[in-house]
């Protein structure tokens, strides 16, 4: 369960009311960097330099004050409410196993910073108790179980408390349907997940069709990449009604579903295939925006595509050199199994183009190569139009996502050309493979204003740091809700 996060409106801590229950609360201040004295009195500083506490953004110690025992946090030299969601991950963090945290650090901002510092903290307190203990036979130590945050401000800080800690709970949802292993986690059980969240929505409606219905659909590039699984496809498409009878936009939304990638007979090693439950990462991404439409961007009308799937290498696999129909027509030369995500991205944007969107935006886990080029914590976005470029990348920055640009070179498209086909599934050469897959996915979008995300380093991580856990990350859901939000007409 989510951290239960409430905002006091009282000019300090000292008059939030302790709970029976749970005793005195913990207090968690905030320290600037190189103002230990002035921030938090009482406490030595050379005593908390010595322990590696200097106030950096993110830096979190318990300490005596002349107050009594505080959590300390560090602001940074000059407090940037969009370094909060940091803030409020690391204190939930150091929280860890008290009942009731109370949180003082919003008065380090002025006053016209609070709503957006009150949003960071109260999303970084969620994100930073988040754990995914499903399998455990002991789960894990106790976590945070409610923080009241005390801040002036009326009903915009309450709103920004509570929109933050929704946006929270819902990257936790994404998290743990990435985290989630392939053989429980099945297109079907995707679909029923997703059908049971968007049913509690208003404004959301959601549609699943199965193998008979994609078979009826002409959805080729799905069809083949399933042909090598017993467990059958899935087509989800999510509508989002806009509040208004002129929405501001119509915007599509497409993620890649693979929800394990064995690699097909092109066989990944062992190695290889230990993260592959985590490949339906932008599905989950999808799914996490759409989810949190009705109360972000209430007046964007947006609908969602994830076609789901898992790829096997069964008796009828598809073999290396067959050719697939997309659902726009076009023949696909399958040269290597393993590239299977732009497959059934490919019947997805065909199918988003058809409702004549003002955009599309596609979301997946496709290349190692991006990963290559940008490392495991940003991700490569590709577009055939520069002001939604523009828009995407500065989404990102807003959600705290880190996004790059890369290029379509057009000399790379002749390496997608076949002899006996429209497309090969896979270029000639042996360089630029994110850019490549992007120009393979351009194919399927005509003229429609287009960017791609591939978010296949960040996605998964390694090792925790800052408000992200070891496992799935849930990242894209934050720069598609900031997208919709300060969406504006496309120029150009």
């Amino acid at each position: 369960m989510p951290v239960h996060v409430t905002i006091d409106h009282a000019g300090s801590s000292s008059s939030v009311e302790p709970d029976a229950a749970d005793g005195e609360p913990l207090v968690a201040i905030g320290v600037r960097a190189g103002a230990i004295a002035d921030d938090a009195p009482g406490a030595d500083p050379e005593v908390l330099r010595g322990n590696g506490f200097e106030g950096k953004v993110g830096q979190a110690t318990r300490a005596v004050t002349t107050d009594g025992v505080r959590l300390l946090v560090g602001l940074g030299t000059e407090p940037d409410p969009r370094e909060f969601r940091k803030v409020g991950a690391a204190i939930a963090k150091a929280g860890s196993g008290e009942q009731h945290l109370v949180v003082e650090v919003l008065l380090a901002l002025d006053a016209k910073q609070r709503l957006h510092g009150a949003t960071e903290i109260s999303e970084g307190l969620s994100l930073g108790t988040y754990a995914f203990d499903h399998y455990k036979a002991r789960p894990a130590d106790k976590r945070l179980e409610r923080v009241t945050v005390v801040s002036p401000g009326g009903q915009k800080i309450t709103s920004g408390v509570r929109m933050g800690a929704r946006i929270g709970e819902v990257v936790g949802l994404v998290r743990d349907l990435v985290n989630t292993p392939g053989g429980a986690l099945t297109p079907e059980a995707f679909a029923d997940r997703a059908s049971e969240l968007v049913d509690a929505e208003e404004h959301l409606t959601i549609e699943v069709h199965d193998r008979d219905e994609i078979e009826e659909m002409g959805l080729g590039g799905l069809l083949g990449v399933n042909r090598g699984s017993h467990v059958q496809p899935r087509l989800v498409k999510i509508h989002h009604t806009a509040d208004s009878a002129k929405p501001k936009a119509r915007v599509a939304l497409v993620g890649k579903g693979i929800t394990f990638d064995s690699g097909g007979l092109s066989i990944k090693s062992a190695s290889g295939m230990e993260a592959m439950k985590t490949d339906m990462a932008g599905a989950a991404a999808v799914l996490g925006a759409m989810l949190l439409l009705p109360v972000v961007a209430p007046r964007m009308e947006v609908t969602a595509w994830i076609p789901l799937t898992d790829n096997m290498l069964g008796p009828d696999a598809t073999r290396v050199g067959d050719v697939l129909r997309a659902r726009n027509g076009k023949t696909i030369e399958v040269l290597n199994t393993d590239a299977e995500g732009r497959l059934v991205l490919a019947d997805a944007l065909s199918l988003a183009v058809e409702e004549e969107p003002d955009a599309i935006v596609d979301i997946a886990t496709l290349t190692g190569a991006c990963m290559v080029a940008l490392g495991d914590r940003t991700a490569g976005v590709m577009s055939n139009h520069d002001d939604l470029a523009r828009q995407v990348l500065d989404a990102g920055v807003a959600g705290g996502e880190g996004l790059w640009r890369l290029p379509m070179p057009d000399h790379l498209r002749a390496g997608l050309d076949s002899e006996i086909a429209d497309l090969r599934n896979v270029g000639t050469g042996s360089y630029g493979g994110a850019s490549t897959a992007a120009i393979f996915l351009r194919e399927f979008v005509g003229d429609v204003p287009w960017a791609h995300i591939d978010i296949a380093g960040p996605s998964n991580s390694s090792s925790a740091y800052d408000e992200v856990n070891k496992g799935g990350t849930g990242f894209g859901v934050r720069t598609l809700i900031h997208l919709l939000i300060k969406w504006s007409k496309l120029s150009g």
